[in-house]
């Protein structure tokens, strides 16, 4: 549920044009199949317009690229792309429904020495280490812990159960969401001479640049040495995990379960899709999307689209699937032909 708005007051906001009622109001949201009196919905893409003569919506978004002459009971807001269009109207709506918290709640342990801006939020339980540095806005919400040495920047907001290790550097309008561990050692182990494991310090960190945004029970590893860094707007999805001494490149979207082992640097504005293994020690280049479960083993130097595992590109991949589906047949085939030599 949220604010009561008009057709009309929704299209001044997204500069969009109305078709039909523009006095209609809207209360809540949902989907165009499945949408009701009072909710608004959107339509971005063409193959989703059979269910705009059946919507129950009351106000449907539309991209005005798509060509719609038949009739329907909404009323449309053509603009430029509704997608983008509705994540503006409801980060609008969002910010009024839970405006940023502050105060500090207690019980919670601040170290001596420890600067909070007046505009900050701690919540109850949270643990902030010695030399930590918050920048204004900061939240933290309850049952965080912030370790010795670690910087927040401004506006930087930290659900609850979040952990950040000692000297971590987290940059301005970043999103933790609850459970994220960053920090925590890399998983290096050297066997000695009995063939035991020994543990390799990590003494390294990791940097978090501005405006990355990182999904619930996701870590980040702390280097071996220098830092794991994710760069400026990355977007991590939930349950993924970096290894020691990554990077992660500008703009990159990392989907649910993606692992990338140690010191393997991902460019950007790279797509991973879910379950996306990433073996250590290589590179990959700007501008490459990997398809659900693939597994990158070597360097890639090109961008494109790849698929497999081992990841190949997504169109050879493909032709090679349509095989796949032959083989028992063929090797039934040729297992008759031996016998008859």
């Amino acid at each position: 549920m949220f604010m009561e708005f008009s057709a009309q007051q929704i299209a001044m906001l997204l500069g969009g044009k109305v078709t039909g009622d523009a006095n209609r109001k809207v209360w809540d949201v949902g989907s165009i199949e499945n949408a009701k009196e009072g909710q608004l919905t959107f339509l971005c893409d063409a193959k989703y317009l059979p269910h705009l003569p059946q919507t129950g919506a009351s106000v449907v978004l539309m991209t005005d690229s798509i060509a719609f002459d038949g009739e329907t009971n909404a009323t449309l807001i053509r603009v430029e792309n509704a997608r983008a269009a509705m994540g503006q109207l409801l980060s609008l709506v969002a910010k009024a429904m839970n405006p940023a918290k502050q105060g500090i709640e207690q019980p919670s342990y601040i170290s001596e020495g420890v600067t909070i801006p007046e505009d900050a939020y701690i919540g109850a339980f949270a643990y902030i280490g010695k030399n930590v540095q918050l920048g204004k806005g900061v939240q933290i919400y309850p049952h965080t812990y912030i370790g010795d040495n670690v910087k927040i920047g401004d506006n930087t907001i930290l659900y609850s159960g979040v952990k950040v290790y000692y000297n971590c550097v987290i940059g301005k309008d970043c999103i933790l969401h609850a459970g994220v561990v960053i920090g925590s050692d890399g998983f290096g182990f050297e066997p000695d001479a009995n063939g035991v494991n020994q543990k390799l310090p990590q003494i390294g960190n990791v940097i978090i640049e501005d405006d990355v945004e990182i999904g619930a029970n996701t870590t980040v590893d702390r280097a071996m040495m220098g830092s794991t860094i994710i760069r400026r707007n990355a977007k991590l999805d939930n349950l993924v995990q970096v290894a020691h001494n990554v990077e992660i490149g500008e703009s990159t979207f990392m989907c649910a379960q993606v692992g990338v082992a140690g010191s393997t640097k991902v460019g950007g504005h790279c797509i991973l899709a879910g379950q996306v293994g990433v073996a250590g020690h290589i590179n990959i280049a700007d501008n490459c999307i990997f398809g659900a479960q693939s597994g990158v083993a070597n360097n890639v130097k090109k961008s494109g689209m790849y698929q497999g595992s081992p990841a190949i590109d997504a169109m050879n991949w493909r032709r090679s699937s349509v095989g796949f589906k032959q083989l028992p047949e063929l090797i039934k085939k040729i297992q008759e032909l031996e016998k008859r030599s």
